[in-house]
């Protein structure tokens, strides 16, 4: 499982996730520790705020993950994370991203529904 983390600085959890455009991408499995596997650093027109394909089929570098952990985010991110696939879920702001994933990993992080 992949797991995103919301981190513009690349060491706290961030929240605006729609305008967020650094990611710590992790992998890892429930109950495990999650590893990290790569950083993503994506251009202005990649945040989901200005990225609006006419349809979901057109890929995006998040699309590769499983889960999106962040500090906030607004129902249309959610919807749109969903339409993608993508399960999003709610960590503190400031905390750290590894410590969220393997929040999550543990069960301690429940998906947001809207």
């Amino acid at each position: 499982m992949k797991i995103a983390v919301t981190s513009q600085n690349f060491k706290t959890i961030t929240g605006h996730a729609g305008r967020a455009r650094r990611f710590i991408i992790y992998e890892g499995e429930m109950n495990q520790e999650p590893q990290e596997v790569k950083r993503l650093d994506l251009p202005k027109e990649l945040a989901f705020h200005d990225f609006h394909p006419t349809d979901t089929q057109t890929k995006h570098p998040i699309d590769e993950v499983d889960i999106v952990i962040t500090g906030g985010s607004g129902a249309g991110f959610i919807n749109r994370m969903n339409a993608r696939d993508l399960q999003v879920c709610f960590a503190e702001e400031g905390s750290a991203p590894l410590e969220a994933a393997q929040n999550f990993l543990n069960g301690k992080l429940p998906i947001v529904k809207v």
